[in-house]
């Protein structure tokens, strides 16, 4: 028995890096997935494995800026499973890596968009659904950029990743009487698509106090504490899971 067993979880950005980790990790803790991503072939082959391994898992195609997506997700926690108890929001983007004032607006407006407005969708249609049972575990992707340091062309990156910050504190408000958790996961470099060519990995590596960037599995068991019952009293929190990059600028 997993330490998510009988719960279902929702997971986006789940075909790859950081998101498809959390989904092999979850499901072997026993949750039940709804997993999304934008491209279909690399979601199907994710849970056509995650099957092989015994998973329950269905998978809803669609963009995170989409409020649609996310009325489906849920829609297919309940219809599949008959609840919702967590949520992964995962999904994001680097964006535009331009110096602030060469930022057009239409850059500016596309990086929050994907990275803090739609985890405020997913926020408005989770929830709901999570009350219905009792309470559950909301986690968003931050990241140590916009939180303890922030890098040149970064800096709606940096805003939208730090709003997240801002989000999970007006949820724990709003609704941690009612128990709904909502915590801030900050991954430092991670060997992801996102990463960049192994030049660019050995950079960021030498950013980190442990001198290496993490295994998306590494960060992934972080997902799993802020999702899952040992973290039952940790709510508007941000957890570093960051090899000591922030403890070291």
């Amino acid at each position: 028995m997993g330490i998510l067993s009988g719960k279902v979880a929702i997971i986006t950005g789940a075909s790859s890096g950081i998101g498809r980790a959390a989904a092999s990790l979850f499901s072997r803790e026993g949750a039940s997935l709804v997993l999304n991503a934008r491209g279909g072939a690399a979601l199907d082959a994710v849970a056509e494995s995650l099957r092989d391994e015994g998973g329950d898992v269905r998978i809803v195609m669609g963009d995170v800026r989409s409020e649609d997506t996310h009325v489906r997700l849920v829609e297919q926690a309940r219809q599949a499973f008959g609840r919702l108890d967590i949520a992964f929001n995962n999904a994001g983007t680097v964006g535009a890596m331009k110096h602030l004032a060469e930022l057009d607006l239409s850059d500016w407006q596309a990086t929050l968009t994907v990275n803090l407005t739609s985890a405020f969708l997913a926020s408005r249609h989770q929830i709901p659904a999570m009350l219905e049972g009792g309470g559950g575990s909301l986690v968003f992707t931050s990241s140590f950029v916009g939180t303890s340091v922030s890098f040149p062309g970064m800096a709606a990156y940096a805003a939208s990743k730090a709003g997240l910050q801002g989000l999970v504190k007006g949820i724990t408000a709003d609704y941690g009487a009612r128990q709904i958790r909502a915590n801030a996961l900050l991954p430092g470099g991670t060997d992801t698509g996102m990463a960049g060519d192994q030049a660019q990995k050995d950079w960021a590596a030498g950013l980190h106090a442990v001198k290496r960037i993490a295994r998306p599995e590494e960060i992934a068991q972080a997902a799993l504490f802020l999702a899952g019952p040992q973290s039952s009293f940790v709510t508007g929190s941000a957890l570093f899971a960051d090899g000591g990059n922030s403890a070291v600028k």
